[in-house]
């Protein structure tokens, strides 16, 4: 019997995994294609507590706007510190795994669109 994986087949699947760190909390972001999925501990990203710190975690998204996102899933694990030091490193792996994405599979200009009017944190973006 022959058996074939679908890796063998040629479909390789389109990934970058990257870290975001703030003080001792470590987010690890896994992005791949997909249609614009965004988890946070299994839980969509719109959803994440607490809710007052919702915002900065959705600041890569609204910078960028939703249209960046649509071609991609990220799930994000996040572990360690206090919750707004784990809002901050998710932020920036976020960000940090957009970036990764668009170099390795889309193109190197389309990641200098922005301006660098923001925080410094999401720099990886422009």
């Amino acid at each position: 019997y022959f058996i074939q994986s679908n890796l063998s087949l040629g479909a390789m699947v389109k990934s970058v995994q990257v870290f975001g760190r703030k003080k001792t909390s470590t987010a690890v972001a896994y992005t791949k294609e997909g249609n614009g999925m965004i988890k946070v501990n299994g839980v969509p990203i719109d959803l994440v507590q607490p809710s007052a710190l919702r915002y900065k975690v959705l600041e890569p998204v609204l910078l960028l706007g939703k249209k960046r996102f649509e071609g991609v899933d990220v799930r994000i694990r996040c572990r360690g510190g206090g919750s707004t030091a784990r809002m901050y490193a998710i932020r920036q792996a976020l960000s940090k795994s957009l970036v990764a994405y668009y170099q390795k599979f889309v193109d190197e200009t389309s990641k200098k669109e922005k301006s660098t009017d923001c925080d410094s944190a999401l720099i990886p973006l422009l």
